[in-house]
C-alpha cells in the first residue's frame, strides 16, 4: 500500500455528512472486509461523496460514478480525509 500524506481532518466514512466528499486515506479491517471494500472499487486515494446518510441504516455513497449502499459497520472501517 502506498503511504498517503494527509493535510486535513480524517474520520470514518460513516461520520461524513450528506453532500460532503472525502478521499479514502486508509481501510482498516480484516482480510475479508478489506477485500470486499476493494471489490466495490473503494481504494486508497479514491474520492467518495455521501449521497444519503439518514438514521441508523446504511449510507449511500457515490464512488467512481457508481452509487453504493454501505452498512454503518463497514463504513466505519473506511477512513477518509474531508475535502468539501
Amino acid at each position: 500500500m502506498i503511504p498517503y500524506r494527509s493535510s486535513g481532518r480524517i474520520m470514518p466514512l460513516a461520520f461524513l455528512p450528506e453532500g460532503v466528499t472525502g478521499i479514502v486515506v486508509e481501510i482498516r479491517g480484516g482480510i475479508n472486509a478489506s477485500r470486499r471494500i476493494f471489490e466495490l472499487g473503494i481504494t486508497q486515494g479514491v474520492s467518495v461523496r455521501v449521497v444519503r446518510s439518514m438514521g441508523p441504516g446504511p449510507i449511500l455513497v457515490d464512488v467512481r460514478g457508481a452509487r453504493i449502499a454501505l452498512g454503518r459497520g463497514i463504513s466505519m472501517k473506511i477512513l477518509v480525509e474531508v475535502v468539501g
